[in-house]
């Protein structure tokens, strides 16, 4: 796909990501030459004639819109795939993929470490239709191997999980699913393009919720969901079509233009997350922290991060945990200042503290939920692109008062 410009026509797979991510898939209005892709908040397009129909590409917006096709262009170039399709939320894309690629006495091999939204969907919704999941530990190849039956379909891994970070070794995974003809999906949400583009290392799909790094800034919510065959892509957009789980034209819009500075977004919260969990670490009231930046990161975990992250880099989330437990790490969530915020989601310029046991998670059993490590007192953190020092500030006040 070629961009043209006032000087000429450059090629976009010949650039680098920076530039990717502000011109990937968009086009100067024709008309106009407005620079930004404009909103076509229409439902329907007349077409010119009954033998013309589709000509122009479009006909109803549940199909296809051209603002949302636009992101999804800009995806797919980032993701390296063959197409990408964009959807009212993540959940709807996470919903869209289990029911593209699996019916009812399918089996899917999922990890026991996801999005509490993903676990809660396969329990209470896709069981009860007649599919069977197998929740296994995803640091364990041999684990997921031996989950494997004679109608096991799909295989949905995280990575970094949320909200335990633990990395999935994706290039191993898809091995395995291409050994087996299984499609292997992965939710990228926590790493981005910027530190893992999935469909380089085997991965069939990936999946975000452009609520968190897309969008970046609290604005919108919606998912994605990019493949690496053109095959696969035809059979998202053909469930999608049926669902109508689309994104609207504004929100579309709204994440074109925060897309642009996803690079220097994440690179900024990474190295923050760095200095916040070197903090952490070494305060006398903080029992563990876990960040993949840190010495003490597991060691086989450590080599899977320096394997799949780019830019020596590793995101902007972490999570810890206070001594005195339970009742000590609520107080710490609910004493600490701006310019941490607490509530639910990630990803944004605004730094967040969440309570994964009663926010993003608690739909889990409590059973499941403990057996992964997230603990009624666990601390999750996404660092935004406020001054380190004020986070550090804010961070030891709440610690040295507990």
């Amino acid at each position: 796909m070629s961009t043209t410009g006032g000087s000429g026509t450059w090629v976009e797979g010949d650039c680098g990501q920076s530039t990717q991510l502000v011109h990937a898939g968009v086009n100067p209005d024709p008309t106009t030459g407005a620079i930004l892709t404009p909103i076509v908040q229409a439902t329907t397009f007349v077409q010119e004639s009954i033998d013309l129909y589709l000509s122009k590409g479009y006909s109803y917006s549940r199909t296809a819109n051209p603002t949302v096709r636009a992101l999804e262009n800009k995806i797919a170039e980032i993701e390296h795939a063959a197409g990408a399709t964009c959807f009212s939320t993540g959940m709807a894309a996470t919903v869209t993929v289990m029911t593209a690629f699996m019916r009812a006495g399918d089996h899917c091999v999922i990890t026991n470490c996801s999005y509490g939204g993903t676990n809660r969907v396969a329990r209470k919704m896709f069981m009860g239709l007649g599919m069977e999941f197998s929740f296994v530990d995803f640091t364990d190849l041999a684990e997921i191997e031996g989950a494997i039956k004679p109608n096991t379909k799909l295989i949905f891994s995280e990575t970094p999980a949320n909200p335990t970070l633990t990395l999935t070794d994706l290039q191993g995974v898809s091995a395995i699913a291409k050994k087996h003809n299984i499609v292997h999906c992965c939710d990228t949400t926590f790493a981005t393009p910027i530190i893992t583009l999935a469909l380089d290392h085997g991965v069939d799909i990936a999946m975000h919720s452009t609520t968190k790094y897309y969008d970046g800034h609290n604005m919108t919510v919606g998912g994605v969901i990019a493949c690496k065959t053109a095959e696969h892509d035809a059979e998202i957009k053909f469930f999608q079509n049926m669902h109508g789980n689309v994104m609207s034209p504004m929100v579309a819009f709204l994440t074109l233009q925060a897309t642009k500075t996803m690079k220097l977004r994440v690179l900024q919260q990474s190295q923050t997350a760095q200095k916040v969990a070197e903090f952490l670490e070494a305060h006398e009231k903080v029992e563990i922290c876990r960040y993949p930046g840190l010495e003490s990161f597991p060691k086989a975990q450590k080599a899977i991060a320096d394997k799949q992250h780019k830019n020596n880099v590793h995101g902007g989330m972490l999570w810890f945990e206070v001594k005195g437990g339970t009742d000590a790490g609520r107080r710490l969530m609910d004493s600490v200042q701006r310019p941490w915020s607490l509530c639910e989601n990630l990803g944004a310029t605004e730094s967040i503290i969440t309570c994964p046991s009663v926010m993003t998670h608690a739909n889990m059993e409590k059973e499941d939920r403990l057996k992964v490590g997230i603990t009624d007192g666990f601390v999750r953190v996404s660092c935004g692109i406020e001054d380190t020092e004020d986070l550090i500030r804010a961070l030891k006040v709440a610690l040295d008062n507990l």
